[in-house]
C-alpha cells in the first residue's frame, strides 16, 4: 500500500481510539455487565484476531488469504480509505450522541438513557455500523480475502453483542424500546 494511504489509515485508526479513550473517561457508573470471559472471548478476542488479519500481508505467506479480491490501485485505495473514514466519522459522532451512556462492553449505566436522535434516528447501533464500515474499508485497502474474513469475524461478534444489548435494553426500557426497534433497523437503514 502507497504511504500516503497506510498513514492516511493509520491516522483514522488513532482518531477512533482516541476519542474512544478520552471520552470514556466520562461515562457513567455501571450498573449491570456480562462476565469478564465472555466479554473477553465474544468481544475483544474476535476484534484482536480481525486486527492482526489486517495486519503486514508478509504474516500469511502465500496463503489464500493472500489472494487478492480487489487489485491494488490508486482507485481501490481511495475507495477503501474514502469508507475507512466515513465509518470512523459515523463511528465517533454516534458515539459523541451517547455521551455518558456509552460503555465499550455490554452495559447498563446508571440513570442509562435512551438515545433515540442523530444517527440513532436511522439504526440502533450506529457505532457498530460505522465501525464495520471502517473495517470494511481497510479490508478493501488491504485487498485480501483475509479483510473480508476480519470483516465477517468482527460482524458475528458484534451480532452476538447487539442481541444481548437488545435484550438488556428491552428489559430496561420495556415499551419504549420495543417501539423503537419496530422503527428502526439494526445496523443498515430500512435493510438489517
Amino acid at each position: 500500500m502507497p504511504p500516503f494511504f497506510e498513514h492516511a489509515l493509520r491516522l483514522t485508526w488513532f482518531a477512533v481510539l482516541g476519542y474512544w479513550l478520552w471520552a470514556a473517561l466520562w461515562a457513567k457508573r455501571t450498573e449491570r455487565q456480562e462476565s469478564f470471559a465472555k466479554r473477553l472471548f465474544a468481544y475483544w478476542l474476535p476484534l484482536f484476531i480481525a486486527l492482526q488479519l489486517l495486519g503486514p500481508g508478509e504474516w500469511f505467506g502465500h496463503s489464500i488469504l493472500r489472494e487478492q479480491f480487489v487489485p491494488h490501485t490508486t482507485f481501490v485505495y481511495s475507495v477503501g480509505l474514502a469508507l475507512a473514514i466515513s465509518g470512523a466519522l459515523l463511528a465517533i459522532l454516534s458515539r459523541s450522541m451517547l455521551g455518558r451512556n456509552w460503555s465499550a462492553t455490554v452495559q447498563l449505566k446508571q440513570d442509562h438513557e435512551l438515545i433515540t436522535r442523530g444517527p440513532y434516528r436511522l439504526v440502533r447501533h450506529p457505532i457498530y455500523t460505522g465501525l464495520l464500515v471502517l473495517f470494511l474499508g481497510n479490508a478493501v485497502m488491504v485487498g485480501d480475502w483475509r479483510g473480508l474474513l476480519a470483516v465477517a469475524i468482527v460482524f458475528v461478534s458484534f451480532w452476538r453483542k447487539l442481541r444481548l444489548e437488545e435484550t438488556w435494553l428491552t428489559q430496561h426500557f420495556g415499551e419504549s424500546y420495543t417501539l423503537y426497534q419496530a422503527r428502526t433497523k439494526a445496523l443498515i437503514p430500512a435493510v438489517l
